[in-house]
C-alpha cells in the first residue's frame, strides 16, 4: 500500500516541478517562490485525489450483494477507516489553510519587498510578516465563527447565565473541530467557486476546441509578419518625410508615429519568436501529433458535454424536488436520470472502471482549470494583473496561480457531488432490504463518505453553491460560443503582445 502512495506522490511532485519550471521566468526565478509554488501545486493535486480514495474506501467495505465484508462487519473497524479518511481531510485542509492564509501571502510580500532598493533581509521578513498578519486574522476569525455558529441552544429556556456558560464549554469540549474547519474551508470554497465560474468554465469550453482547431502554420505567419512589417515601415517613412524640411509634425501625426513605432517593435519581436518556433523541434513534433490532438480534443469535448448535461440535470432535480432554499437544496437520491450518475453505476460491475472514471473527471476538472488560468491570465475584476507564459511568468504570478488552484480544488468536491450526488455520497455500495408484515427494515445500511459530511455542514453554503452551478453553466455556454467563433491560435500565442500589464514579456528568446 505504501509503495503505490509513494509512487503517486513522486509522480505528482515531478509533474509540479516540470510545470512550474516550464512557466517560470528564467530571469526572475527565486528559490523560495519556486519551492512554494511547487509544494502548493502538489498540495492542490493531492487534495483533489482524496475524493476518489474516499469513495473507493466506503465502496470497498461491502460485497455486491449489500453485506459488509468480514473485516468491515465490525463497527469499530469501519469507524477506524472513517476516522483515517477524516484525518486525511483534516491534514490536507489544514495545509491548504496554512498555504492560503500564511505561507503564500508571506512569500508573495517577501518577494515584493525585494524589489525595493536598499532593503535588508530582516526588513523584508518584517514587512512581509506585517502584511501577512491580516490574512492570519481572517483565518482565525473564520475558525472562531465556525466553532460558535452551529451551536444548538440550551434545552432549558430558563437556564441561568452560569449554566449557559457551562453548556457552552461542554459543547465546545465535545467537538472534534469538524465544524470550525468545515466553516473555514467552505468560506474559501466560495472564493473557489468564483474562480471555477471564471477559469474552469472557460477552460472547459476552450481547451477541446483549441486542440481540435490546432494552430496556424508557422511559415504562413512569418510571411504575414513580413508583409505587415513592410507596410508599417512604409507608413513610418512617409510620416518622417513630412518633417524632412525641418517642419514639426502635428500632434495627430506624432501620436500616429508613436503608435506605428510601437507596432513595428512588436512585429520585429514576433518575427524573432516565429523564427525560433520554426526551428523548434517541439513545433515539428506537435505537427506530427496533430491526429492525436484532434482525437484528444474530441474526447475532452464529449467529457465537457457529459459534465454540463449532468450538472444541468442535477440542478434541475434540486430545483424541482429539494426542500428549498432554506435546506441548501439538498436531496437524497436522484429523481431525474443523471447520465454521469447512471454511467458510474453501470461501470460498477467491471472493477475498477467506475473509480477510473471519477478519477479522470477529477483530473480533467483540475487540468481544464489550469488551462483556463493559462489562457486568461490572472485578473482582479476588470484589471489583468499577470499573464501566464512559458519561461516568462513572474514569481508573483506563479504564487497567484497556485493559490487560485488551491481554491478551485476545494470547490471540486462539491462540483463532482453535483454531477453524481448518489455516487459521491455512497460510492458503489448496495444495501439489503428485508420486507416484514408491517414495515421494511434496512440491513447493512450504507456508509456515507467523509466528503459529503464536509460539504453539507452548513446549509447556506450549499445554497450559494447551487446558484453558482447555474452561473457556471451560463459562463460555459458563453465561452463555448466565443471559442467556436474564434479562429486558429498563433503558434506563439501570448508570447508577444503590445499591451502587456506585467514585466514578464521581456526580450528573452531562447
Amino acid at each position: 500500500m505504501h509503495f503505490p502512495i509513494s509512487l503517486i506522490s513522486f509522480v505528482i511532485l515531478a509533474f509540479c516541478w516540470v510545470y512550474i519550471r516550464k512557466y517560470q521566468s528564467r530571469q526572475e526565478s527565486e528559490v523560495i517562490s519556486t519551492i512554494t509554488a511547487i509544494c502548493a501545486l502538489a498540495v492542490a493535486l493531492i487534495t483533489s485525489a482524496l475524493l476518489p480514495v474516499d469513495i473507493f474506501l466506503v465502496s470497498f467495505m461491502k460485497y455486491p450483494n449489500g453485506t459488509y465484508k468480514d473485516w468491515a462487519a465490525i463497527n469499530e473497524t469501519r469507524k477506524q477507516i472513517e476516522d483515517t479518511v477524516l484525518y486525511g481531510y483534516y491534514t490536507l485542509y489544514s495545509i491548504v489553510l496554512f498555504c492560503v492564509f500564511f505561507w503564500i501571502p508571506f512569500v508573495y510580500f517577501y518577494y515584493e519587498e525585494k524589489d525595493e532598493d536598499n532593503v535588508s533581509k530582516c526588513s523584508q521578513v518584517k514587512n512581509a510578516l506585517k502584511y501577512t498578519i491580516g490574512f492570519v486574522i481572517v483565518c482565525a476569525a473564520l475558525l472562531l465563527i465556525g466553532t460558535f455558529v452551529p451551536l444548538p441552544p440550551p434545552s432549558r429556556q430558563n437556564s441561568t447565565q452560569w449554566e449557559k456558560v457551562q453548556y457552552l464549554f461542554k459543547e465546545l469540549g465535545s467537538r472534534d473541530g469538524v465544524a470550525a474547519l468545515s466553516f473555514s474551508i467552505s468560506s474559501l470554497t466560495l472564493i473557489g467557486m468564483l474562480a471555477v465560474i471564471t477559469y474552469t468554465a472557460y477552460g472547459m469550453s476552450a481547451l477541446p476546441l483549441t486542440l481540435i482547431k490546432g494552430v496556424r502554420s508557422v511559415r504562413y505567419e512569418r510571411l504575414e509578419n513580413t508583409e505587415d512589417t513592410e507596410q508599417v515601415e512604409q507608413r513610418i517613412g512617409k510620416l518622417k518625410a513630412k518633417c524632412g524640411d525641418g517642419r514639426p509634425l502635428s500632434m495627430r501625426d506624432r501620436r500616429t508615429l508613436q503608435d506605428l513605432e510601437t507596432r513595428l517593435q512588436t512585429l520585429r519581436r514576433q518575427a524573432r519568436h516565429l523564427e525560433v518556433a520554426e526551428r523548434d523541434c517541439c513545433t515539428k513534433v506537435g505537427g506530427a501529433l496533430r491526429p492525436l490532438k484532434i482525437l484528444l480534443g474530441v474526447f475532452f469535448f464529449l467529457v465537457a458535454l457529459l459534465f454540463v448535461a449532468a450538472l444541468f440535470i442535477s440542478n434541475l432535480d434540486k430545483a424541482l424536488h429539494s426542500a428549498g432554499i432554506n435546506t441548501g437544496f439538498v436531496i437524497f437520491g436522484t429523481n431525474l436520470t443523471n447520465p454521469l450518475n447512471e454511467l458510474l453505476l453501470a461501470l460498477q460491475p467491471v472493477f475498477p472502471l467506475d473509480y477510473v472514471l471519477i478519477t479522470v473527471i477529477t483530473v480533467y476538472f483540475v487540468f481544464t482549470s489550469m488551462a483556463g488560468i493559462r489562457n486568461m491570465g490572472i485578473w482582479f475584476f476588470w484589471m489583468r494583473l499577470y499573464k501566464i507564459r512559458p519561461e516568462r511568468t513572474r514569481p508573483q504570478a506563479l504564487l497567484f496561480l497556485c493559490m487560485i488552484l488551491l481554491l478551485i480544488v476545494l470547490h471540486t468536491s462539491y462540483m463532482i457531488y453535483s454531477l453524481a450526488p448518489q455516487y459521491v455520497m455512497y460510492g458503489s455500495q448496495k444495501y439489503q432490504l428485508q420486507v416484514r408484515k408491517c414495515a421494511c427494515v434496512f440491513l447493512h445500511q450504507c456508509t456515507i463518505t467523509r466528503t459529503y459530511l464536509f460539504l453539507h455542514k452548513f446549509w447556506f453554503f450549499s445554497t450559494v453553491y447551487y446558484f453558482g452551478n447555474w452561473a457556471f453553466l451560463a459562463v460555459f455556454t458563453i465561452g463555448l460560443m466565443v471559442s467556436c467563433c474564434k479562429g486558429k491560435k498563433s503558434v506563439i500565442e501570448g508570447e508577444v503582445a503590445a499591451d502587456d500589464s506585467d514585466f514578464s514579456d521581456d526580450e528573452y528568446v531562447h
